[in-house]
């Protein structure tokens, strides 16, 4: 699709990289480490908007992804594992905090300096960074860690045992248009899709990975933490011609889709799926551009996959090689068409489930792990695999004994939350979503992988509701007060949206 717009803003880096983990408080650390020289150094990947089209797992539309295929043969990916929030925000904020959002009320977008203010579950909480920090880590990172910058307890460079941050990439790019869709139709939204620029060097990853490449050619007296965040396949799906070139249109499949797929889920459901400033599947499919967009978005996975391979291949040829462990996730997945829209919110397959892996010494290698999985279970076990004290306060179990099992855990599950008292459960056959309003959705994965048939009124299915109720989370926290961004803004009435988009 031609880009409307192709102004792009340059501000400070500084604003999504995340720094040196340094002058935390005594009181909110657990004994600091005395000599961490023996431990293994950690390389913490972060992917924005990353689904699970990996060729190392279902290669959908012949998705190309060479280098996290590669990573996948050195360790175990999960190929069943789920965010705890399908939005970026309260995504990335469980990751760094190992707790749920239905733990912190941290249900929305917030500004992560504010994750810890006026919160009795995280005022005195410990960012996943902050604790290799206290355990002698020189910690440092660039890109997209957290949500848009790093809080400034974790950005410290001084008064900590962690490394100072140093200079960064200078610039980022910033999308500042209004989207190739009518904006009467989608309001302001950085959804668009096109070449866009010229060369790999103006994009905002390939600086950051030059920036990890150098850091991984110094030397340290600590082990290290870095973390390296990609934007890429955030919105907008732009990249280079050439990235563009390796997926030729006459190549590219559309998802599997139902147009009457969602007229047996309930009204809230519809409500967070509803987002007035997302195309919808039927347009793209009328206009001829489903397949242009599921081309970019697979053009910027090949180009985020190569970035990752440059890191990868620095840290392989640099002293670190065989002292290093790898951890390579993504916030949430993202719908290409399923479920009738372009998006990630929602509390369904295609908008929870995303890649994760891990590669270490102690490891197997090439090893698929099918049962469920949280990204919430990232913080206990790279502490686990490096050796380190538990921290007690995080709510994800280490998955070390699973990747080094024989047999899948098949009473594992993973929770998704999306707004107060809106879960989903997946097992390693049911996904059960309950919502606020005591609403329901179930789905036979067996029998059912699109999640086209709500099996929640079958009276055949009431054992297995029963069984799967009492997962949900506990505890249900109020919204924190700095945090933003429900479905409830952008609802819009169903009737009258259906008049102006079919």
């Amino acid at each position: 699709m031609k880009i409307r717009n192709k102004k792009i803003g340059l501000v400070s880096a500084g604003a999504v990289c995340l720094a040196s983990a340094a002058g935390l408080a005594q009181a909110a650390t657990p004994e600091k480490a005395n000599n961490a020289v023996d431990k293994p150094n950690v390389l913490f990947i972060a992917v924005d908007d990353l689904n699970t089209w990996l060729s190392c797992l279902n290669s959908f539309s012949s998705t190309k992804t060479p280098n996290i295929d590669k990573l996948a043969s050195m360790g175990v990916l999960f190929s069943n594992a789920h965010c705890q929030a399908p939005l970026s925000g309260p995504s990335r904020a469980s990751v760094m905090t190992g707790l749920r959002p239905s733990t912190t009320g941290i249900y929305g977008m917030i500004e992560d300096d504010l994750i810890r203010s006026d919160n009795s579950a995280t005022n005195d909480i410990i960012f996943l960074p902050e604790y290799f920090s206290n355990q002698g880590y020189h910690t440092m990172g660039i890109g997209k860690l957290f949500h848009t910058h790093a809080p400034k307890e974790v950005l410290k460079e001084s008064g900590g045992r962690g490394g100072g941050f140093g200079p960064s990439p200078a610039k980022r790019l910033v999308w500042d248009g209004v989207g190739s869709a009518d904006p009467k139709r989608y309001g302001r939204t950085a959804t668009d899709w096109g070449a866009f620029p010229e060369v790999d060097s103006l994009m905002p990853d390939h600086q950051s990975a030059s920036w990890a490449i150098e850091r991984l050619n110094r030397s340290y007296d600590q082990p290290f933490f870095l973390g390296v965040g990609f934007v890429r396949p955030h919105v907008p799906w732009y990249v280079p011609q050439k990235w563009f070139d390796m997926h030729p249109l006459d190549s590219i499949e559309v998802v599997p889709y139902k147009e009457d797929d969602l007229n047996d889920v309930p009204t809230v459901a519809l409500q967070i799926n509803d987002l007035p400033m997302m195309p919808t599947t039927q347009w793209a499919k009328e206009t001829g551009e489903w397949k242009k967009i599921i081309q970019a978005y697979l053009a910027c996975v090949s180009f985020v996959d190569y970035e990752i391979g440059r890191v990868l291949d620095a840290l392989a040829a640099s002293q670190y090689a065989d002292n290093t462990v790898i951890v390579l996730w993504s916030d949430h997945g993202y719908r290409l068409g399923e479920k009738g829209t372009f998006a990630k919110h929602a509390l369904w397959e295609t908008a929870t489930k995303a890649p994760l892996l891990f590669a270490a010494p102690q490891l197997p290698k090439g090893k698929i792990v099918n049962s469920p999985a949280e990204m919430l279970s990232i913080y206990p076990t790279l502490l686990e695999l490096c050796g380190l004290p538990a921290y007690n306060r995080t709510e994800g179990k280490s998955l070390v004994a699973t990747m080094n099992s024989t047999n899948n855990d098949t009473k594992s599950v993973a929770i998704t939350t999306y707004g107060m008292n809106n879960h989903s459960v997946r097992t390693d056959q049911y996904r059960y979503i309950r919502y606020e309003d005591g609403s329901e959705e179930l789905y036979n994965h067996a029998i059912d992988p699109n999640e086209w048939t709500n099996e929640a009124g079958n009276k055949a299915y009431k054992k297995v509701k029963a069984r799967l109720l009492p997962l949900l989370p506990h505890i249900n926290a109020n919204w924190n007060t700095h945090s933003a961004y429900t479905y409830q803004p952008y609802f819009v009435n169903q009737k009258e949206r259906n008049g102006k988009i079919k």
